[in-house]
């Protein structure tokens, strides 16, 4: 199966995770809560799954040499942090600015992220030049998703400050997908780089809740009983992680980030059509972003030669 395909459906996943804790959000009127369901029930399905899994654990024992070694950094361990830092941000933001804009926000810094981490090869999987040609895609995968949602745009809620907090959480989830890949390099099994991401992303949320009920700034309320499918953010977190952490290795992020962004793009359209939520409606300026997306996509090129050291000569 092509991994630009596979790269498309995550984003598609994005868009049916984002369906899933917006709804488990909604009825809890707790994003921070939502954020760790979804987290913390991803690591219970993943930790079930490292019980019955031989070569999780081989995973695991890999990782276990490779820091041992000095082969990779123990801060880099931390990934799934920044995924947590992500939603965190993204519960306090959203209610600022709205979805719209903080979405653009962060796919504008997970782009312009995608070019640094590439150049300097934070993946593992090799450098990518920065050339007009990926400078081009990149803009022009930002501008498609700003037209995407020009109709949803209210300038009287717009913030700056947190326009930027939108664009660094982005940027973090552009490093998280680099510093994933790497260590993919070295566990040599996907699944265990989702339970790492699982294991560091429930336990900053966790620490975040903590410290916001002892300030009294969050009360915890019970699950609601259903429906069901708003508790699949986690599932759906766990098999986006091993996928992401697979295929960002051999498209390097950016490329990935585009195919990511225009499948969240024509999810978010399914979904908008089949299931939407309330006052949503599907508007010419979707489209046009999506077709805007995939003219991004093919501006920047699939196969981006990476960058090669000079020749030997004897």
């Amino acid at each position: 199966m092509r991994l630009d395909f596979l790269a498309a459906l995550t984003g598609v996943m994005i868009a049916l995770q984002a369906r899933a804790n917006g709804e488990l959000s909604y009825r809890l009127n707790n994003g921070l809560q939502a954020a760790l369901v979804s987290f913390g029930s991803g690591l219970i399905i993943i930790a079930t799954i490292s019980l019955f899994n031989p070569a999780i654990k081989v995973g695991i024992s890999n990782l276990r040499s490779a820091v041992k070694t000095g082969e990779i950094a123990r801060w880099k361990l931390f990934a799934g942090a920044l995924g947590g830092c992500f939603i965190a941000i993204q519960t306090q933001i959203v209610p600022l600015i709205g979805v719209a804009i903080y979405s653009v926000a962060s796919i504008a810094g997970q782009t312009a992220t995608s070019l640094l981490v590439d150049r300097i090869g934070l993946t593992g999987g090799g450098k990518k030049a920065i050339t007009k040609r990926r400078i081009t895609a990149a803009v022009l995968t930002v501008i498609a998703v700003l037209v995407s949602v020009l109709d949803r745009i209210d300038a009287q809620n717009l913030s700056m400050i947190a326009v930027i907090a939108g664009c660094i959480a982005g940027g973090g989830v552009g490093v998280q997908r680099a510093l994933n890949g790497q260590i993919n390099e070295h566990t040599h099994q996907s699944f265990t780089t989702s339970l790492l991401n699982f294991v560091t992303g429930t336990l900053l949320l966790s620490i975040l809740i903590l410290i916001g009920v002892a300030t009294h700034r969050i009360n915890l309320v019970p699950l609601p009983s259903g429906p069901w499918w708003i508790y699949t953010g986690g599932v759906i977190g766990v098999i986006y992680v091993a996928f992401t952490s697979t295929i960002v290795q051999h498209l390097g992020v950016l490329t990935f980030t585009l195919f990511s962004v225009g499948g969240q793009l024509v999810g978010s359209l399914v979904i908008d059509l089949v299931f939407p939520t309330a006052g949503v409606h599907v508007s010419a300026y979707l489209i046009t972003g999506i077709v805007m997306t995939y003219a991004g996509v093919v501006a920047g090129g699939v196969s981006s030669s990476r960058v090669r050291k000079p020749a030997r000569h004897k």
